[in-house]
């Protein structure tokens, strides 16, 4: 597989695990689920099968050198910058463009940056059989296999089965469905079909570049701009240039749902988003009793359930259930571990009184 790479993901805005997270250090520059951060374990799951050279990080130049840093096996020149976030669409778009102009044979992996998979040898495995298929021609999603019928997952409906490709049954697509209400995520479960959308997509290199100019010719036409200085001198201020004219959609939005060609691979590889400080709690919980502690801090509980502390100082809960504590040097958050989601209330708030300090 001389030709495969990966393209990981590594933007994001510091919400969804605020207030540990921030702008400047988001959610895959943090230590959660092991001694290592989320990014440095999105590449070292790579590295056994893709050598360094061939691993590619599309994120903001804030975040570049704390990256480079924290996964100094990675070269330098592998890692491709925005000017500034205008969302998965064109950030997977220039980094599509950048090894196509290395190697236009190349199959690319787009990954995330700030996921967590328990069962890595399942995930490699995956991500074979996905580059035998991408070279047929398909553009292949892995469909995580729900657990509980969630609402905050966008799914993918599986039609027949086309393959079998490394003891793995691959389908034809039958189309991407929104983040649906409980019923509707109840008839998904109940129906087997479908799975949630884990955003990780494998195509070749060349099959990308079609999609963008069939389904987004603003972004390809200004992405064509931009790769023609590719290499040169006039590349920072060409791409700086432009960038604006790019426009602010998702991958999933700009190309996915109406992709050509698309299967799924249904997979159970331990994934998560980690999404919020819900979902940290139950990954975290997997393997531990029902009280979880992160950071150096220690917790003094006394008739406490449920309740995920992260601190760097003793903290003590006396008859609670079912909370988040997050303590840092300039916020506090206490909320129910059911109300995780809403963290975002809050950012949006800060940024109405200007504390974007906070952020």
């Amino acid at each position: 597989m001389n030709n495969f790479y990966a393209l990981i993901m590594a933007g994001g805005g510091g919400t969804r695990l605020w207030p540990l997270s921030r702008k400047l250090r988001p959610k895959q520059m943090l230590s959660l689920v092991d001694k290592d951060s989320m990014f440095r374990l999105s590449v070292t799951r790579l590295l056994p099968l893709l050598p360094a050279e061939r691993i590619f990080v599309v994120t903001g130049a804030a975040q570049m050198d704390a990256l480079c840093d924290d996964v100094p096996e990675l070269p330098r020149e592998n890692f491709i910058i925005e000017p500034f976030g205008r969302d998965s669409g064109p950030a997977a778009a220039l980094g599509v463009a950048h090894i196509h102009s290395l190697d236009p044979d190349a199959v690319i992996a787009i990954l995330t940056a700030d996921h967590y998979i328990r069962d890595i040898e399942g995930f490699r495995n995956t991500l074979c059989a996905a580059y035998d298929v991408a070279l047929q021609g398909y553009i292949v999603t892995l469909g995580i296999e729900p657990s509980h019928p969630a609402t905050g997952f966008g799914y993918i409906q599986r039609a027949e089965e086309l393959q079998i490709s490394r003891s793995l049954k691959v389908y034809h697509s039958a189309g991407f469905k929104e983040k649906p209400d409980v019923q509707t995520a109840l008839s998904f479960l109940e129906s087997g079909l479908y799975y949630w959308n884990s955003g990780m997509f494998i195509w070749t290199a060349a099959q990308a570049m079609a999609e963008f100019e069939r389904q987004q010719p603003q972004i390809f036409a200004t992405l064509q701009a931009i790769i023609a200085d590719f290499g040169t001198p006039a590349y920072p201020k060409t791409i700086a240039r432009l960038w604006n004219d790019m426009t602010a959609i998702s991958l999933d939005y700009a190309i996915m749902e109406r992709a050509e060609r698309m299967t799924v691979i249904p997979v159970n590889i331990g994934w998560s988003d980690i999404g919020s400080w819900a979902a940290l709690y139950e990954e975290l919980t997997a393997t531990t009793d029902a009280n979880v502690v992160i950071g150096t801090g220690q917790h003094i509980k006394i008739d406490t359930q449920g309740t995920l502390v992260h601190s760097e100082r003793t903290v003590v809960t006396i008859g609670l259930d079912d909370l988040v504590i997050v303590d840092t040097p300039d916020v506090l958050l206490i909320c129910k571990r059911d109300r995780a989601q809403d963290v975002r209330q809050a950012i949006q708030h800060l940024k109405e009184i200007d504390l974007d300090r906070l952020l």
